[in-house]
């Protein structure tokens, strides 16, 4: 069974999940429940790192509207055959796998009880509600502590809980805007750009992820809790590294370099004859192999060009001589002849692209997961590997979809989530 998830599987063959085939307790969080009370990215993406490591997530909520990127899209996985339907947004589908869904209202005190329970009896809390919300709510980490005091209670943000003011929301494009990040990105003489992505939300969930991890070793050994918070503006701040003691060192704002690099040249992006090319020519012996790979040695024995801050100094003159060369024949020739000769150099690719260019290369990026109304799912799989640890797979869950059967865990008996779901205070879908 494993060694069908560890590929792309054939158009007529649907991978069971792993977790039907594999026991899971040899991954290091199993045992470890975690009650997910965060919505969007930044939490949800710890979440599922903390998952994919073999703890057991509940996804708690909203009745009828669920976490707020279930309604992100298009694009939309629609099941197979069925364009006409909307399914589950990409955004939804890429950071909440391996994961139960209990969809409940917490206005609702049957609804609210149930949910301070599953916290109270969790490892781990994780919430990014607005400040002062979870406290009302009977969530906030003095109450949840005090019914378990080994408890660790993260708690995730915009700006954090001493950044005034503390009420200010979080959003990956405002604190791209705030934390510098946009100033340092774009082209030399464009306007700031923003990433791609909402990388201060990814680095937001990998802090997170692993102020968790940290404080749960700690927890199992004392059985002393934590409040771990992790915001966006300084989890981007850290992010910047190099860039941000740039600034401190110089007392000046680091300039924007487009697709090159501040203080190592060449370290950037070429035109070739048909496509563009990096390079990454991170030391002078790497200069030398480039410099003979272009036959050009007159650039290796230029005095100019002889050390990493000459060729900085130089910076216009080097790259534009360089160009020039690059520019008299294809992507796919320079590709062989500098990668034969050693020096790093890569293809600027798409994202799906890049993604079956890992697969065709061995990388093993993609999982291929069965999905209850979609059927087969590929996703792409978390950026550590566990050598003989395999990572468990279940489909990012249906709205709701394992409600009846976590507050029975919970206590609740038959009749009395059969009235919560008939006042609307719980869904569950349809098992058709």
């Amino acid at each position: 069974m494993i060694g069908c998830q560890r590929r792309r599987p054939r158009a007529d063959e649907v991978c069971p999940d792993v977790t039907d085939a594999e026991p899971t307790a040899s991954l290091p969080l199993a045992g470890v429940r975690v009650a997910d009370l965060s919505r969007v990215l930044a939490g949800p993406y710890a979440t599922m790192l903390l998952a994919d490591m073999g703890a057991e997530v509940v996804k708690v909520e909203q009745p009828g509207r669920g976490d707020d990127t279930r309604a992100w899209g298009p694009p939309w996985a629609a099941p197979a055959g069925d364009a006409d339907t909307q399914g589950e947004s990409a955004y939804f589908l890429s950071v909440n796998r391996n994961k139960r869904s209990l969809a409940v209202d917490l206005k609702d005190p049957e609804g609210l009880a149930a949910v301070q329970d599953l916290c109270a009896s969790s490892d781990v809390v994780v919430q990014n509600f607005r400040p002062g919300v979870a406290d009302r709510l009977g969530l906030g980490h003095a109450d949840v502590s005090a019914r378990n005091p080994a408890v660790v209670y993260c708690s995730v943000s915009g700006f954090g809980p001493e950044h005034a003011p503390d009420t200010r929301p979080g959003f990956d494009l405002i604190v791209q805007a705030e934390s510098g990040l946009m100033a340092t990105t774009g082209p030399v003489e464009g306007p700031p750009s923003k990433a791609g992505v909402a990388i201060t939300d990814v680095l937001t969930g990998l802090n997170a992820a692993v102020g968790i991890l940290g404080a749960l070793m700690r927890a199992r050994a004392t059985g002393r809790g934590e409040h771990v918070s992790v915001s966006l503006i300084n989890s981007t701040l850290s992010g910047l590294v190099n860039l941000t003691q740039q600034a401190l060192t110089s007392g000046a704002e680091p300039p924007r370099m487009g697709n090159a690099h501040t203080t190592i040249v060449p370290y950037q992006a070429f035109p070739t004859a048909d496509a563009e090319l990096v390079l990454a020519v991170g030391n002078d012996s790497l200069y030398q192999r480039l410099c003979t790979a272009l036959d050009r040695p007159d650039l290796a024995e230029d005095p100019r060009y002889a050390t990493n801050p000459d060729r900085v100094a130089h910076r216009e003159e080097l790259v534009g001589q360089i160009s020039d060369v690059l520019r008299t024949r294809s992507a796919d020739h320079w590709m062989e002849v500098l990668t034969g000769a050693g020096v790093p150099v890569g293809r600027v690719r798409g994202v799906l692209d890049a993604l079956r260019t890992a697969e065709v290369a061995g990388d093993d990026v993609l999982r291929t997961v069965d999905h209850p109304s979609l059927g087969p799912l590929e996703q792409v799989r978390t950026g550590f590997r566990m050598d003989g640890t395999p990572v468990p797979l279940t489909a990012p869950p249906l709205l709701g979809q394992h409600s009846r059967a976590l507050l029975t865990e919970l206590g609740l008996d038959k009749d009395a989530i059969d009235a919560m779901v008939e006042r609307g205070a719980v869904q569950q879908p349809d098992p058709s």
